[in-house]
């Protein structure tokens, strides 16, 4: 089967999104198939056109940016060429170009399949309220273009405007996740190079640093935790300087963290490899995803701490519940409660062995292979 997938940010930019974009092909590529990947030369500094783990990768160059997103004149060109070479368009929402690229697969008689991963709410400001407008217009049209939308857990779907109008051609999937066992001895060295050795608890983040994940509620919830655990650490893994659209978040929360930082109590990972991932997990206690709005549908990230027998702390939107609902591994709470996210974290500090699950079953549920079936089945329905 020849698929294209079709997304404004591939690899090696990172997100949830480009992460479940990038399992994802790679899977169907191991599967036999010929995978396409077109999405836009965000900088200018990748490849037009390369191959990537047996995935073929082409660029459309950008003019210019807007907000979050950018402009690239010639995407509707080369998505032309390519629809027409492919059996099958899958295309990754939010995406300004969504649209042009169905109407295009439907012109075509293509079959294309739509992955909603989230939301998109743009910061305050008359212009982002605009550009979130024209985002969701653009949604709008690709979702009636579409022949079929696939979401993450139908408790996502269940509370979203948006696939709520579709739920005639609505499928959950499970999302991939994935992560190598870590190399002999990293684990230790991981504890040894970032001074874990002696922090009791550890408290984990892996995130972008950006408004919608909530890192306030967090840092509002340490007093408490530490009242307790003085000695309480916090290691945040992701982006935290120059993430697109959220210096002013940064302004105004970095000054506090600096205090933690001074003292040893957080520590900025940046972005960690799945080989470092795979030693990060391990030295956790516990994992936070305190995300405030529905930008974030799921959390993969809490699978993968599970997968380490790592307990999460998540809020209670939609879809991030989800993880911990089905496989008792933490506590939800209620949205940008620090409070309750403090008392959840030492509920789970004092009873740390009763949080234990069946890694190999977990592993088998969400392994991108099994994913990448699922898919197929609904693919070849629709062909």
């Amino acid at each position: 089967m020849r698929i294209l997938t079709v997304l404004t940010y591939y690899r090696p930019h990172t997100s949830g999104l480009t992460i479940y974009a990038e399992r994802l092909a790679r899977a169907f590529a191991r599967r036999g198939h010929q995978v396409t990947v077109m999405t836009t030369q965000y900088d200018k500094f990748l490849p037009r056109e390369e191959m990537m783990d047996g995935v073929r990768v082409i660029r459309v160059p950008v003019a210019l940016r807007v907000s979050k997103g950018v402009l690239a004149p010639t995407f509707g060109l080369a998505a032309t060429q390519l629809v027409w070479e492919h059996d099958v368009v899958q295309l990754h929402l939010p995406q300004f170009d969504a649209p042009g690229v169905a109407f295009r697969a439907r012109l075509f008689g293509k079959p294309a399949v739509l992955t909603y991963h989230c939301d998109l709410l743009m910061p305050p400001g008359l212009f982002n309220r605009f550009v979130n407008l024209v985002v969701k217009f653009q949604n709008n049209m690709a979702g009636i273009l579409a022949d079929h939308i696939v979401t993450y857990t139908q408790d996502y779907a269940d509370n979203s405007s948006y696939l709520s109008r579709y739920r005639h051609k609505l499928t959950p999937i499970l999302p991939p996740v994935e992560l190598p066992p870590p190399a002999p001895g990293s684990v230790e060295a991981f504890a040894r190079e970032h001074h874990v050795a002696g922090r009791n608890p550890v408290i984990g983040m892996v995130t972008r640093f950006a408004a919608e994940k909530g890192v306030e509620v967090l840092l509002d919830a340490l007093p408490a935790v530490m009242e307790k655990y003085p000695k309480a650490q916090v290691l945040f893994a992701g982006q935290y300087q120059n993430v697109l659209g959220e210096q002013a978040y940064a302004d105004r929360l970095m000054p506090r963290i600096k205090e933690y930082e001074e003292g040893g109590y957080w520590k900025f990972l940046g972005n960690l490899s799945q080989l470092q991932l795979a030693a990060f997990y391990p030295n956790m206690d516990v994992l936070v995803i305190p995300s405030l709005n529905s930008t974030e549908a799921f959390g993969l990230v809490q699978i993968e701490a599970m997968m380490n027998n790592v307990p999460c702390v998540a809020s209670a939107l939609p879809g991030v519940r989800r993880p911990v609902q089905m496989h008792g591994m933490g506590k939800v709470v209620p949205i940008g409660d620090p409070s309750a996210l403090a008392e959840a974290l030492l509920e789970i500090f004092a009873a740390k062995h009763k949080y234990r699950c069946d890694t190999a079953e977990l592993m088998r549920l969400y392994d991108p292979d099994s994913v990448a079936q699922e898919y197929e089945k609904l693919f070849e329905k629709l062909m």
